[in-house]
């Protein structure tokens, strides 16, 4: 992977470009492998969505909304890569790297939330 983005927005949008380009090798294995790839996808595009919708947001709610889904998505990313990993089906440097960056998307994503749940 790439030197990390320090924006959140570049950052979750890196990533999801790393899990769509993970789930297309995933895809070519028969199997399980599929359906583990397909639930990493949608979980792994849909932090940077989020993200991005919270960017026009209507309210503070509304951006915070948006902010705890895109959590609740890198988390389940997060139980995705493991899964792969410890399951033995995809486990190497790549999908590590990539858990762990969806770790610290996560403690990024809930400072985010805590600093905007304290300005209200």
């Amino acid at each position: 992977m790439k030197d990390k983005p320090r924006d959140i927005r570049e950052r979750t949008f890196q990533f999801a470009v790393d899990v769509v380009r993970l789930c297309e090798v995933l895809a070519l294995k028969p199997g399980v492998i599929r359906t583990l790839a397909r639930q990493l996808l949608r979980a792994g595009t849909s932090i940077g969505a989020m993200v991005e919708e919270a960017q026009a947001a209507q309210s503070r709610a509304d951006f915070n909304n948006k902010y705890n889904i895109a959590l609740k998505e890198a988390r389940e990313s997060i139980y995705w890569l493991r899964l792969l990993n410890v399951s033995g089906i995809h486990a190497d440097e790549q999908s590590e790297a990539l858990r762990a960056e969806a770790e610290q998307i996560a403690r990024i994503i809930g400072s985010i939330i805590v600093s905007t749940k304290t300005q209200s």
